[in-house]
């Protein structure tokens, strides 16, 4: 089921974006629909300290993790053989 927005909008606001709408070949409408679905994408879903919560959580644990420069030399000599390492 469609609902109605009614929505105010000075002048110069109503002309920009019926210019906007015109430059896409889009009546005022579906430009709007559009702008408020890319808008309601942006925004974040689920609380924002639950989210803060779960990332100190998992900052506490240690996981194993080899030495940077011997990845990157590894990672290197994979990029130049060409090929899978030789034993």
């Amino acid at each position: 089921m469609s609902k109605r927005l009614q929505v105010l909008l000075d002048e110069p606001e109503i002309r920009e974006i019926q210019r906007a709408a015109r430059a896409k070949r889009m009546t005022v409408a579906e430009w709007v629909r559009g702008a408020l679905r890319d808008a309601r994408r942006r925004e974040p879903l689920g609380d924002v300290a639950e989210k803060i919560a779960a990332i100190r959580r998992a900052a506490r644990h240690s996981f194993p993790s080899g030495d940077i420069e011997q990845m990157l030399a590894e990672i290197e000599k994979g990029y130049g053989s060409g090929g899978p390492e030789e034993p």
